[in-house]
């Protein structure tokens, strides 16, 4: 059975973005981004919702075609243009590159894109990946620890009652300082 997969990029303070929405402080450098290729690459879809696709969907489609982008950055156009996205969204009209819309989260209908077969499928989006979290979907955390401190910001997770129990299943650091953290949940 596929997994879902929640994977984010957080400062060491434990903030995904800073105050104004900012990510300009995330360290991707071409070995990082050539080990989420590598890795994005054996997944059978993206999950994410609106804000997160429209933020993608502005600059991955044609990004290959910038000569400024080169190496991994090119590659990883690809790679996106090609997966599978479902993107939830109450509003969104529209969605090409692949992508199918749904209006809601239904956890049956979860169950059962778990249950086809082909590779795990990774949440993007906080507002998704709360919804998910919540509904007990997700089943890995990749969490992608960057060496900054940015004090303030949006935390990685909402506040939150009840313990979720999980098992650190891969650790591993990359050039640049940025930890890998792969956590199953019990």
């Amino acid at each position: 059975m596929r997994k879902i997969i929640y994977s984010l990029q957080v400062s060491l303070d434990g903030f995904m973005e800073g105050p104004n929405r900012e990510i300009d402080w995330h360290l991707v450098d071409d070995e990082l981004h050539q080990y989420f290729n590598d890795w994005l690459r054996t997944m059978g879809g993206f999950l994410t919702g609106r804000v997160t696709h429209e933020l993608m969907a502005d600059f991955w489609p044609t990004a290959d075609a910038d000569p400024a982008n080169a190496g991994p950055m090119a590659e990883f156009a690809g790679i996106w243009r090609n997966m599978p996205k479902i993107v939830y969204s109450r509003t969104l009209e529209r969605a090409d590159w692949n992508t199918t819309i749904k209006r809601e989260v239904v956890a049956e209908e979860i169950s059962a894109l778990k249950a086809e077969p082909g590779g795990d499928l990774v949440v993007g989006g906080p507002d998704l990946a709360d919804t998910f979290r919540r509904m007990g979907l997700i089943d890995e955390y990749a969490v992608h620890v960057h060496p900054v401190l940015i004090g303030r910001g949006r935390p990685m997770f909402r506040l939150m009652d009840g313990i979720t129990d999980l098992r650190l299943v891969e650790n591993r650091t990359f050039g640049n300082g940025v930890v890998r953290l792969v956590y199953r949940v019990r």
